[in-house]
């Protein structure tokens, strides 16, 4: 190894301080192990409920409070078990704990698959008379969700047949992500530094690479491997469309979309007003492409020309603990309690902070109801890109600290819809913060340019995915076939109004819209764009107003999964059924472009 050579430190030269707790989880794999003895002899006391629930309200209460104890446990075992192998990946003790609960949760799955066709066969008058009564007071939103469910559950011998199909729908995107994680060899691209390894992982940071030739080269190569199965790239996707839409149909919702949407209780509106918002607005984004283009000094803007910086990364480092001390003091709005709460746990142990051989790349944050929010990063001192994903990932364990504390466990579970407020509430705060008190051009610079280019990604690029998914299932839907062509010409077509006059697009370009995992789930990164357009709208609530803005905001924060994320952001103080959100979120990008365009 040579000496300015980093080597990545084995899990157990790691501090321990510098390590999450879990023993509010179990306090060892000794303890988890006695924990899974114990669930899977709760899990022998199923059976007996069965054909009780409809009799009266204190046998229902009476199997709901079992259930509800189950589930702590059960939840208790998966996060502790899943923590610990993230924190090696290759560790066999932590691989063999997934392996036993997640069989262990399937046998329960399977034992308990009468409650909901049970619930539902309820009569309405007896369910409204258990509702009503106080030992269904914990329970009665999650059964008030369950009902909403009846138009669409079909006999039991259907709902049978729909199980067996179950473990097939994941075929198509299982299919894609081996395709092409595993199976695509990209090959090595010479670079300055010499010969180095071209993935799904790696594609990114050769597109940020200041060496424009080299990001062409690496383009053609990326896009060449995926032209070569275009084919069958194009077959996995129409198929996957294929399952929604014949699912949906099945159970009698009007349209795949109906159907996604439907968990969250969002009008189809409310997607259709994102992308028709966003596709009036699309000049400045246009306007930041022609920036991007005078900035870098290209004759032409080239798809590979997208993501390279146009501002060197600052050179400070950050340490931790002074990580810590700017979110503290950008978060300072939210109050006493909120601050310090986090502050506690990022320099306690709610943290895995630093990279160890093994350890699972990226962040996250694993809000539980019985332990800690834990936050699992990868942090690096250089610059500030990770004290924004450390403020971001405390957003989400704030979110979840409160909810947990607000809930009953069979709600305390906020959705995606509403996941990524919090977390980019607590990201705009800390980018005012730094911005306010930037001592140069240059710091100031990578401040708008860093939070210009997450507004692109978060706001119009996910619109651009969402806008994608609609028209393809809207073909299916209209008994059109989804072959590559067809494919790749509505993705070319989106590409051209998205980024405007000043690109000149590749012949490969259009391929981008068969190598996204995200269209494998569809309908929900339409959630991402709403989300920031949410929390930016929230930001300027609580910093104009005053103690009963901030108190609204605490309401969304702990309403957890008790309210659809529609109504619980109203509560906070934003209509997300209206399109002024979006339009004020367009409208915030336009202004960062303001500013770059004074800056450089």
């Amino acid at each position: 190894m040579s000496s300015n050579e980093i080597r990545i430190p084995a899990r157990s030269e790691i501090a321990l301080a510098d390590t999450w707790d879990l023993s509010k989880l179990f306090a060892d794999d000794a303890a988890w192990n006695e924990g899974l003895a114990l669930f899977e002899k709760m899990a022998e006391q199923i059976p007996p409920f069965q054909g009780t629930l409809g009799t009266s309200a204190e046998s229902l209460a009476a199997y709901l409070d079992f259930s509800k104890e189950l589930h702590i446990l059960w939840e208790r075992l998966a996060y502790y078990a899943d923590l610990r192998q993230t924190e090696d990946e290759g560790a066999a003790a932590a691989r063999t704990m997934t392996g036993k609960i997640a069989m262990a949760g399937a046998k329960v799955q399977a034992a308990a698959a009468w409650e909901r066709p049970e619930i539902l066969a309820i009569p309405e008058k007896d369910m409204e008379a258990f509702l009503a009564h106080p030992r269904i007071s914990d329970y009665r939103i999650y059964l008030q969700r369950t009902l909403r469910y009846k138009p669409y559950i079909l006999s039991d011998r259907e709902e049978r047949i729909i199980a067996l199909h179950a473990e097939g729908e994941n075929i198509p995107g299982d299919a894609f992500s081996i395709l092409t994680n595993v199976d695509f060899d990209f090959g090595l691209i010479d670079t300055p530094e010499g010969k180095r390894p071209l993935s799904q992982s790696t594609w990114h940071v050769f597109m940020e690479h200041p060496d424009r030739e080299l990001r062409c080269r690496v383009y053609g190569a990326f896009y060449g491997r995926f032209e070569a199965h275009k084919t069958t790239l194009a077959s996995l996707y129409s198929g996957s469309v294929k399952q929604d839409v014949i699912r949906a149909r099945v159970r009698g919702y009007s349209s795949a979309r109906a159907a996604a949407l439907f968990p969250d209780n969002v009008d189809g509106a409310v997607y259709d007003n994102l992308v028709s918002t966003v596709n009036r607005n699309l000049g400045d984004l246009h306007r930041y492409y022609s920036l991007r283009k005078r900035a870098l000094r290209l004759p032409e803007l080239r798809h590979y020309d997208v993501y390279a910086p146009l501002v060197p990364a600052l050179k400070k480092r950050t340490a931790w603990n002074e990580a810590v001390d700017l979110i503290s003091e950008a978060l300072s709005p939210l109050g006493d309690e909120y601050v310090s709460t986090l502050r506690g746990g990022l320099l306690g142990r709610w943290a895995d902070r630093y990279e160890n051989k093994g350890k699972r790349s990226g962040a996250f944050s694993a809000g539980s109801y019985s332990g800690e929010p834990y936050i699992l990063m990868n942090y690096k001192d250089e610059g500030l890109r990770d004290v924004f994903t450390l403020a971001h990932e405390g957003g989400h364990s704030m979110h979840s600290w409160y909810s947990a504390r607000s809930n009953p466990i069979m709600h305390y579970n906020y959705t995606v819809f509403e996941a990524e407020v919090a977390s980019t509430f607590n990201e705009e705060l800390l980018f005012r913060r730094l911005e306010k008190t930037a001592a140069d051009r240059e710091t100031r610079l990578y401040l708008v340019n860093k939070r210009a280019d997450d507004l692109l990604s978060t706001l119009y690029r996910q619109t651009m995915f969402a806008e994608f998914e609609k028209i393809t299932h809207e073909f299916e839907e209209a008994g059109r076939p989804l072959t590559a062509e067809l494919l790749r010409s509505e993705y070319r077509g989106l590409l051209v109004k998205y980024f405007g006059p000043e690109m000149v697009l590749e012949e490969a370009s259009d391929l981008e819209g068969l190598r996204i995992p995200h269209f494998y789930n569809a309908f929900y990164v339409y959630k991402y764009a709403t989300g920031i357009s949410a929390a930016l709208a929230l930001v300027e609530r609580v910093l104009s107003g005053g103690g009963q803005e901030r108190d609204d905001y605490f309401a969304f924060l702990k309403s957890g999964g008790s309210r659809f994320p529609i109504e619980s952001l109203k509560i906070a103080g934003v209509d997300m059924s209206s399109p002024a959100p979006v339009q004020a979120a367009c409208e915030a990008f336009g202004r960062l472009v303001d500013e770059l365009e004074g800056l450089l």
